[in-house]
């Protein structure tokens, strides 16, 4: 909530990243620009990465690191996260409001809402893998537009906002279908 509100109170300083820093191919490069690509990527590599040790399993480790090194890159981890996150919903925020304490106020319910809700979605995520699979998918989609914008390639998010819901829909059909299905197999056998 700190990070989001901070970076709140930086639209001012974000919006006004838009001055080329150098060019490459006759298209200037902004520091929105770099900020967009290089949070597109982050997003696009961990969803990869997260989607792959979902998939195939958790990777043998070679080494193990301690519990002080995993806790904090799990903590920058989130925190970059976080950061990508927020700024596009920054520069979403620079178009829809005027007023930056409505806006502070809006990022407030929402974390509360979000700390009310997580651990009951946290159990369905359990009780559904395919939900997290689906999640990451949409995290790949969402770095891939966040690249896209950075190289000044503006993909509607009319199409995103569709493309999610259609995924979404099919998904909660599919985990009818299988529900279903599992009520008519017969217990298994100790």
């Amino acid at each position: 909530m700190g990070t989001r509100i901070a970076l709140l109170f930086s639209l001012v300083w974000v919006t006004h990243l838009v001055e080329p820093l150098f060019f490459v191919a006759g298209y200037g490069i902004s520091g929105r620009d770099l900020v967009l690509l290089g949070g597109g990527l982050f997003l696009f590599v961990k969803s990869v990465l997260e989607m792959h040790k979902t998939v195939e399993g958790e990777a043998p480790q070679s080494e193990r690191r301690g519990l002080r090194g995993g806790f904090v890159s799990v903590i920058v981890q989130i925190g970059l996260i976080d950061i990508v996150f927020s700024l596009d919903s920054v520069f979403t925020a620079v178009g829809l409001a005027k007023d930056v304490r409505v806006m502070a106020a809006a990022i407030v319910v929402a974390i509360l809402v979000m700390m009310l809700v997580s651990r009951s979605i946290g159990a369905f995520i359990a009780r559904h893998p395919t939900i997290k699979v689906l999640a990451l998918a949409f995290l790949l989609l969402i770095g891939l537009a966040l690249v896209a914008e950075g190289v000044h390639f503006e993909i509607p998010k009319g199409y995103l906002y569709f493309a999610m819901a259609f995924s979404v829909g099919v998904e909660l059909i599919n985990t009818r279908v299988r529900r279903r299905q599992d009520r008519g197999r017969p217990p298994p056998a100790d």
